[in-house]
C-alpha cells in the first residue's frame, strides 16, 4: 500500500484535482443534509413550547376542512372570531382541560429614544404558561390579580430588552406600546429564532388580555384572537375536540344542519404536515447531491484510469513477479478511497467551519455526528466505485505488455 501513498503525494496536481471534485460533492449533499436537519431541530424545538396535544380555537383552518375540496376561504373568512365569552364557556364546561385566551398584534415598542419596531405584542389570560412552556430570565410572571384586572405590566422578549435597554435593567422601567404605558415586570430568557409563527418570545411583548383590550377590539380580527386548549391527564385530544365542537356549536346557536364557523386546529397535524415537508425536501436534497457526488466519482475514476495507465509497466512487473489480481486491485482501490476520504474529510472541515462562521445567527445551523458519519461513507463508496473498474483494468493487464509499454 506504500506505493499509493507516494502515488498520491507525488502527483500533487493530480490528487488536487481529485480531492476537489469529492470535497465539492460532499460539501453539497452533507451541508444540504446538515441545514435541513438544523432547520427541523428548530421547527422541533418550537412545537416543544406547546406540545402536539393543543388544540387552538379559531376562525381559520390551517388546512382544507372536510367536505371541501379546496380551502374555501371566501366561506372561512365570513366567520365571527373566537371571543373572550366563548373562552369562559370552555373553562366553565370542559373540567379536563385548560384554556387560554390569546390575541395579537403588531406594535413598535419605545423607551425614551429608543425604539424597536414590528414587535409581538401578545395579550393573554392567565393560564397562559399552563399551555405554552416558558422561562424568565429576571423578574417575574403576572400575578393573578393583574391578570384579572388588566394592569399596564408587561414582559419582554430577550431580543427586546437587549435592543430596547442596552444593558441597563429593565425591570420596574415604563416602555410606551402603541400609546399604552406599560410597567416592565419581566423578561424572558433566550429562545432563539423559530421558523413558525407563534414560536420564540424572543420578540415578543407579553400583556394581560385586559390590557390590550384597552388598545384594541378583541371581537375584531385585528385582534387575531384564539383560543388555546390543552387536555389534561385522563382526556384524550379526539375527546377534547368532541367537547369543544360542543361548547362552541352550543356558544354560537348553530342548528343540528348547519357547518361549523370555526375551525378547531391541532399543533399534531401541523407536526405531521412538517414531516411530509421534510420528506420531500429530503428527497430533492438527494437528487441534487447524487448529482454532485456524481462529478466527484467520475473525476476520480479519470483520474486512476490515468494512474493506471502511468503505472502499467510497474503494474506489469509487480505481476511477472507474481503479484495476484486481487493485490492489484487493492492497490488501486486503496489509493482510490484514500482520496475520496481525504477529500469528504476536506468537505466536512469546510462546512464545519461554515457552522462555526453561522454561530451567534439566532437560526443555529449545527454537524451532527450523523452528517460526519454519513459523509465518511459516502466518501468511502464514491472511492470504490469510482475506483474498481481502473484497479480491474489494471489487474488484467498482460505482464509482458505492460512491461514493455513507454509513454
Amino acid at each position: 500500500m506504500l506505493s499509493a501513498y507516494r502515488t498520491v503525494i507525488l502527483n500533487k496536481l493530480r490528487t488536487f484535482l481529485s480531492l476537489l471534485g469529492v470535497t465539492i460533492g460532499i460539501v453539497s449533499i452533507v451541508s444540504i443534509f446538515t441545514v435541513l436537519d438544523s432547520l427541523e431541530k428548530s421547527i422541533r424545538s418550537s412545537f416543544e413550547t406547546f406540545g402536539t396535544d393543543v388544540v387552538i380555537v379559531d376562525k381559520w383552518p390551517w388546512n382544507i376542512e372536510e367536505g371541501d375540496e379546496e380551502y374555501a376561504w371566501w366561506e372561512y373568512a365570513n366567520r365571527p372570531v373566537p371571543t373572550v365569552r366563548e373562552y369562559d364557556l370552555i373553562k366553565e364546561r370542559i373540567s379536563g382541560a385548560n384554556a387560554c385566551f390569546i390575541g395579537v398584534i403588531g406594535a413598535n415598542i419605545e423607551y425614551l429614544n429608543r425604539s424597536v419596531s414590528n414587535i409581538q405584542v401578545w395579550g393573554s389570560s392567565e393560564e397562559f404558561g399552563d399551555i405554552r412552556s416558558y422561562s424568565i430570565n429576571s423578574g417575574r410572571f403576572f400575578t393573578p390579580f393583574e391578570m384579572r384586572n388588566g394592569r399596564n405590566t408587561c414582559i419582554i422578549g430577550n431580543t427586546i430588552a437587549e435592543e430596547l435597554f442596552n444593558g441597563i435593567d429593565p425591570l420596574g422601567r415604563e416602555v410606551q406600546v402603541r400609546d399604552r404605558k406599560a410597567i416592565v415586570i419581566g423578561v424572558f430568557s433566550k429562545e432563539g429564532s423559530s421558523v413558525i409563527g407563534g414560536g420564540s418570545v424572543d420578540e415578543v411583548v407579553l400583556i394581560p388580555v385586559g390590557f390590550l383590550g384597552t388598545m384594541v377590539n378583541l371581537r375584531e380580527e385585528s385582534s387575531n384572537p384564539q383560543i388555546w386548549v390543552k387536555p389534561m391527564e385522563g382526556m384524550s385530544v379526539p375527546e377534547l375536540k368532541a367537547n369543544l365542537r360542543f361548547v362552541m356549536r352550543a356558544a354560537r346557536g348553530l342548528k343540528l344542519t348547519a357547518r361549523d364557523n370555526f375551525a378547531l386546529n391541532q399543533t399534531s397535524l401541523m407536526s405531521a404536515g412538517i414531516d411530509q415537508i421534510f420528506r420531500m425536501i429530503g428527497l430533492a436534497g438527494w437528487l441534487i447531491g447524487i448529482f454532485a457526488i456524481l462529478i466527484g466519482g467520475f473525476g476520480i475514476a479519470n483520474i486512476m484510469f490515468v494512474s493506471v495507465k502511468e503505472r502499467t509497466n510497474i503494474i506489469g512487473i509487480q505481476k511477472a513477479l507474481g503479484a495476484r489480481s486481487s493485490y492489484i486491485i487493492l492497490e488501486v482501490l486503496y489509493e482510490s478511497v484514500l482520496l475520496s476520504i481525504v477529500g469528504g474529510i476536506a468537505g466536512l472541515v469546510l462546512i464545519y467551519f461554515g457552522t462555526l462562521i453561522a454561530r451567534g445567527q439566532d437560526f443555529e445551523i449545527f454537524l451532527g455526528l450523523n452528517n460526519i458519519v454519513f459523509g465518511l461513507f459516502i466518501s468511502t463508496v464514491i472511492g470504490i466505485v469510482a475506483g474498481l473498474l481502473p484497479a480491474v483494468t489494471a489487474s488484467r493487464l498482460d505482464p509482458v505488455k505492460a512491461i514493455a509499454t513507454t509513454f
